[in-house]
């Protein structure tokens, strides 16, 4: 028993430091630029093909990488939606939907890779619909969506539609500018992640409660 423990324990060990090689490696090349060896040499992994056995394949490593933000992020979610007031409004739907990732990424350091892997993830067609599902699949997720939905009853569903596709490109690749400029050293537009979850608030306010026009 003391042995399989130690092998789980030691599995457990080699996935997570593939899924930080390949977060770092696909933020700052691409997904299609890197090969899974090299991903597994960036581990640390003396078999060229430990990506493929611990994941099987490119798609289920990134669909891992992926799981493991909306992991990190749903308890925070929660906590925000326990104390949200019945009569809570949009804007207050929305930084549920913002601050705790806005949170997690603060408290990642700097530097991080997690929201520019995430943005280079959804530049590729067959890995898009992954990064979307996998986001949107945690059960805070879900309830936040919602919420903001009975808040705009009468906007239409193509309308609907179009404005989250916007939200969710203007909420990623913000956050991955940001995660850039500061590993960079360079400047940013807003001095903290409090400061950049304000602004993407009142962005994502302006563009739900804009008029649209027929």
């Amino acid at each position: 028993m003391v042995k399989v423990a130690v092998r789980s324990e030691r599995a457990q060990e080699t996935r997570v430091a593939i899924l930080d090689a390949a977060e770092r490696l696909f933020a700052e090349h691409g997904v299609g630029e890197v090969s899974n060896r090299q991903i597994s040499e960036a581990a640390g992994q003396a078999n060229n093909f430990a990506v493929g056995y611990h994941f099987g394949s490119k798609t289920e490593l990134v669909r891992a990488i992926v799981h493991r933000y909306a992991t990190e992020t749903e308890q925070r979610r929660l906590r925000m939606l326990a104390a949200l007031p019945d009569s809570a409004d949009l804007r207050e739907w929305i930084s549920c939907l913002v601050r705790p990732v806005t949170d997690h990424l603060d408290g990642l350091g700097v530097p991080s890779w997690r929201a520019r892997c995430l943005a280079q993830a959804n530049t590729v067609p067959a890995l898009r619909r992954i990064v979307i599902e996998e986001s949107v699949a945690t059960p805070s997720m879900r309830r936040t969506l919602e919420g903001m939905s009975r808040l705009l009853p009468g906007l239409p569903e193509e309308v609907h539609r179009e404005r989250g596709d916007m939200s969710r490109l203007l909420v990623l690749h913000t956050l991955a500018e940001r995660e850039r400029a500061l590993h960079e050293g360079g400047t940013t537009a807003r001095t903290s992640w409090e400061a950049t979850a304000v602004g993407l608030i009142d962005a994502l306010g302006g563009l739900w409660f804009a008029p649209v026009t027929t």
